[in-house]
């Protein structure tokens, strides 16, 4: 696996993972865009955020962080890839060494686990009213 700076080019891969992430691990949430919209977005977000993919060794994208400030908006992995959310969230902890946060879901609890093995820190819990999803939320946080 191969860590880099994403490109506009990516975002056929980052589109992919994004996708499959959301269907297999968010059945609870309604589906509110189109993956039109969802492709919109993601392209956006390589234009306007620090995004850096994963790749497989045939060099498909299999995952991606985003960071803007000491926000880290989105981390996927696409769940064949074993180690692919660890090695993004040590590239974030690199890439932001004085810290970083992150919401998620409180329903996602593998996630959740996930963050926690990883020495991130539950900050605040939500009952979703600022998320578009309306999903009740926690924001995590890591301090080194």
């Amino acid at each position: 696996m191969r860590l880099r700076p994403a490109t506009a080019d990516d975002l056929d891969g980052v589109a992919e993972v994004f996708a499959h992430a959301r269907e297999g691990m968010f059945e609870y949430i309604p589906r509110l865009h189109t993956p039109e919209e969802d492709r919109a977005f993601l392209s956006g977000l390589l234009a306007t955020t620090e995004v850096w993919v994963a790749e497989d060794a045939t060099r498909r994208v299999v995952g991606f962080v985003s960071l803007d400030g000491s926000l880290l908006g989105h981390i996927y992995a696409d769940p064949r890839g074993a180690g692919v959310g660890s090695a993004l969230l040590a590239k974030a902890k690199e890439l932001r060494p004085a810290g970083f946060h992150l919401w998620v879901f409180q329903r996602n609890q593998g996630a959740r686990r996930f963050y926690e093995r990883h020495g991130l820190q539950l900050a605040e819990l939500t009952d979703g009213a600022a998320n578009e999803e309306r999903e009740p939320d926690a924001r995590y946080e890591w301090r080194p």
